[in-house]
């Protein structure tokens, strides 16, 4: 401000001050519009994902623990969650793909990535891990493949599954039974059933205690029985890998043990549909096909002489594979990809979701929040971690790609035609060729 000679400052008119505090009004209003402005583009640009998985009441509380670190991290986002029980899950994401979107993110079983990813309901990653969106740096090469269709990556893996029996070992001794090594065979599992049938041991109901479920009717059984004699269960996504022939073996086998009453009876293979409904948990078997994750449900249930036993071999050939006990993948449709993508990530890579979430999905695919957690592993949970780790030492073969389209339908006609044999209404050989001939009609549509 220009200065009178007299060296004095001139003091502004009224004019000038009414002047200048329009001016500052003026500003003062602009700015808190501009402000407004800018908290309704910041409340504009909030984030909502979905994110729906199947499981217990443990697998959910460690979930949304594990989420709302996420959501710590990502201010602005919020994450939506939902869960049940298998088969309403399973319905539910089944009538949402159909209505055209499932979930932001989505926990997807082995047998959906086809389905799913051939039917453009999923969206393709391959990018988002190329450029380290989803890191995968420390999931076994092979172990990723299982979430391809068509050469493509459409999931990842959020758990590495394997499968075995879970077995009374007061029985097995009582039986003159020594622990199974990864590289007894099936024909010693075979024996031991037979041992323990010839004890005379009475269930609570009265009834003789076999030596295990009927493997007849479980794919997953079959599916270890032929890799184990170097077969797959598929050729290709629309080839089965295993002979009719294959097949009549496989349910002869099973079919002479249960008439021998060393496997379970057909009324109580029928009733299994829980580890409390199963033989070995109504007392009426000593041992029971499973995987690794619900192992600990059955030392809750039958106590601490439970443990887990490696699948049998053929001449020492292990069948078990390293499998997806379920995969995370994106929704097509999903608005926030990116969002999506990194919830995956997280999910997947971060230790601190890793103590969250535990073993609740099984081992973790990434190998160092694995080591880490397992740190903290006591009782069966520790056994199953050590089971897996002598399984890798032993020597697996490589798990194959998801299964086809069909799948889903073939496994239920693979348990079909089974029940028929088990309740005598067919032959081995006769249900092997009615499946055949199914099989084939879902491979080719």
């Amino acid at each position: 401000m220009p200065e009178l000679r007299s060296g004095r400052r001139r003091h502004p008119g009224r004019r000038a001050v009414l002047a200048a505090a329009a001016v500052g009004l003026s500003t003062a209003l602009t700015a808190s519009l501009s402000a407004c402005s800018a908290a309704s583009d910041t409340a504009s640009e909030e984030i909502t994902l979905t994110f729906s998985w199947w499981g217990n009441d443990d697998r959910s509380e460690r979930t949304k623990k594990a989420v709302r670190l996420f959501e710590r991290e990502h201010p602005g986002v919020t994450v939506r969650t939902s869960n049940a029980d298998f088969g309403s899950y399973m319905q539910k994401l089944a009538t949402q793909a159909a209505g055209g979107g499932i979930p932001d993110v989505a926990q997807l079983d082995y047998r959906q990535i086809s389905q799913y990813a051939g039917g453009g309901t999923l969206l393709p990653l391959d990018d988002a891990v190329a450029d380290g969106t989803i890191r995968t740096s420390e999931i076994d090469e092979e172990f990723l493949r299982t979430g391809t269709y068509e050469d493509e990556q459409f999931a990842i893996p959020a758990g590495r599954g394997i499968t075995g029996y879970a077995y009374d070992a007061g029985i097995y001794k009582k039986a003159g039974i020594p622990a199974p090594r990864p590289d007894w065979t099936w024909q010693d599992w075979a024996d031991a059933n037979r041992k323990i049938a010839a004890l005379g041991l009475k269930s609570p109901d009265g009834r003789a205690v076999a030596g295990a479920n009927d493997n007849g009717p479980n794919e997953d059984i079959f599916e270890n029985w032929v890799r184990s004699r170097g077969g797959q269960l598929y050729a290709s996504q629309t080839k089965l890998g295993f002979t009719e022939d294959d097949l009549t073996e496989f349910w002869t086998f099973c079919d002479t043990l249960r008439e021998e009453g060393s496997v379970a009876q057909a009324e109580d293979t029928s009733q299994a549909k829980t580890t409390e409904t199963s033989p070995i948990g109504r007392g009426l078997a000593a041992a029971d096909y499973t995987w690794d994750a619900p192992f600990p449900g059955y030392t809750a249930l039958l106590g601490d002489d439970i443990h887990f036993a490696p699948v049998p071999t053929t001449d020492g050939r292990q069948g078990a594979y390293f499998k997806p006990s379920m995969l995370l993948g994106i929704g097509a449709n999903s608005e926030h990809p990116e969002e999506a993508t990194a919830l995956v990530d997280f999910l997947l890579n971060d230790p601190r979701a890793g103590d969250a979430l535990g073993f609740t999905r099984s081992t973790p695919p990434n190998r160092e929040i694995a080591a880490r957690v397992a740190k903290t592993l006591e009782g069966p949970e520790r056994e199953i971690y050590e089971y897996a780790l002598r399984m890798e030492k032993y020597g697996l073969d490589a798990p194959p790609t998801a299964p086809p389209r069909g799948d889903v339908a073939i496994q239920t006609a693979f348990k079909r035609a089974y029940h028929r044999v088990m309740y005598e209404l067919t032959s081995p050989r006769q249900a092997a060729r009615e499946f055949f001939d199914e099989a084939n009609r879902e491979l080719r549509s």
